[in-house]
């Protein structure tokens, strides 16, 4: 369901928020079902009503899963399989049968919102299966408007970051040739429809093809210098910006700029095998964690500001049938006995909960139950470099206010690197809602219980 791309040697920027208000409707996670022990759906819908999750992607079509789903509220996208595409494509009549077995047995009561006909077809090389997608996708759409279900569930597909033949920097991003004539007629029909382009982004697979720190921290939304756009000039400070960018600029550099994105997929896995760098459940909380920050800020990317991209998380639980290496097994944010794997702050309670008077100030105003108040500092030994970093990195966020720094300010003195850091540093984990993977900064922080303004 994933595949290697091309990685991107640039990043891009987070903005995080504490608490937020309203739909999260940006939001979803993918439940494929290549294992033996999974929780019954029932339990599944549940659990998912427990959390800020708003959409579930399927990779099939499964009724049990449907049904479950019902008057939860919950979007539901359902899947098409490759092997389907043949007989769509062939026989307006079969898609009919699809839709009449796959949607109207279920429709509106659970809330399907979209079809995707193929996973990753342009990448699979097989000629004859690519020239049938287009077709299958419009009798798809046809027998939805048969149904008077046109514009309320639409149809896309759902490709691989492969698609790109330049993707670095993000200013440069094209489709590859020998895919771009299928691709412009792909997208003319979605135009028509109104359907976004589904891409699967993992900054994962890129930081594997590049495993330095730095590449860790903007893989990771971690404290990191930034890589500049030397097309546009922009700096990104993330690599999921990245991606989701070069998509951005290939679908404008042919015409497509009313075509939204959907992260069809993405994820990091929190374990792998010892030749799989970077897999561990530090990281795997880091970026889930990070990305769910970045998008309840609605900060969106510097192409696309102001809004969040819809994101499907990969996974809602690990597949314990699938080949591959380990981490193929590993993406599950939650176990089958419904525990979290870890914790990405996706529960209710941790999203919609009123900061505390100590969450708002760095220097940890109010009264927590004693041995509960932490403060973020730099670790012993940090290098001046790294402290300078994290010091520009954070007074450079939108919302964060480093006056107290400069010169007469509260904070000024001592007048230190470390003094300075350790406030910013503090200010950064207090604003994002004191989580201890937004205390990393490149691991040179560290949480402390002494209180760093004393």
């Amino acid at each position: 369901e994933r595949s290697d791309f091309y990685p991107f040697n640039f990043s891009l920027s987070v903005f995080f928020v504490a608490n937020f208000a309203g739909s999260q409707s940006y939001i979803g996670v993918n439940y494929g079902q290549v294992a033996d022990n999974l929780p019954p759906p029932a339990a599944t819908a549940k659990l998912l009503q427990s959390t800020a999750v708003q959409k579930v992607r399927l990779y099939g079509a499964d009724p049990a899963i449907i049904r479950a789903l019902a008057n939860t509220g919950i979007g539901i996208v359902i899947g098409a399989a490759n092997g389907d595409i043949p007989a769509l494509a062939s026989d307006p009549n079969s898609a009919g049968q699809w839709v009449n077995s796959n949607v109207l047995p279920f429709y509106p009561a659970s809330s399907i919102v979209l079809v995707t006909v193929g996973n990753e077809v342009l990448l699979s090389g097989d000629q004859n299966l690519i020239s049938q997608l287009l077709p299958a996708m419009q009798n798809v759409q046809n027998a939805l408007n048969s149904a008077s279900l046109g514009g309320k569930v639409k149809v896309s597909t759902v490709h691989s970051m492969s698609i790109l033949g330049r993707s670095d920097p993000p200013s440069s991003g094209s489709f590859d040739s020998s895919h771009l004539d299928a691709m412009k007629a792909l997208l003319q029909f979605q135009r028509g429809v109104g359907s976004p382009i589904a891409v699967n982004p993992y900054p994962f697979f890129a930081y594997q093809s590049d495993p330095r720190p730095e590449t860790l921290a903007f893989c990771l939304f971690q404290p990191n210098a930034g890589r500049v756009d030397s097309g546009s000039g922009i700096k990104y400070m993330n690599m999921f910006d990245a991606q989701v960018d070069a998509v951005r600029s290939a679908l404008n550099g042919i015409g497509f700029k009313d075509i939204d994105i959907m992260v069809a997929e993405t994820g990091w896995p929190y374990k792998g095998d010892p030749n799989e760098v970077g897999a561990s459940v530090e990281n795997a909380r880091a970026y889930n964690g990070n990305l769910i920050a970045h998008l309840r800020s609605m900060a969106g990317t510097p192409l696309m500001p102001g809004k969040s991209v819809d994101t499907y998380l990969f996974a809602l639980y690990d597949e314990d049938l699938k080949p591959g290496p380990s981490s193929e097994r590993s993406f599950g944010l939650f176990k089958p006995d419904l525990s979290m794997t870890y914790d990405v702050g996706l529960s209710k309670t941790s999203t919609t909960s009123q900061p505390s008077s100590s969450e708002k100030t760095p220097s940890g105003g109010g009264s927590p139950a004693a041995g509960q108040e932490r403060w973020c500092v730099p670790k012993a030994g940090a290098s001046d470099a790294q402290l300078q970093a994290s010091l520009d990195y954070v007074c450079g966020q939108q919302g964060i206010d480093c006056g107290p720094l400069q010169p007469g300010g509260a904070c000024f003195e001592p007048n230190t690197l470390a003094s300075h850091a350790a406030y910013a540093m503090n200010l950064y984990f207090q604003r994002s809602d004191k989580r201890p993977w937004n205390c990393d900064f490149s691991q040179t922080a560290a949480l402390s219980s002494n209180n760093p303004s004393k």
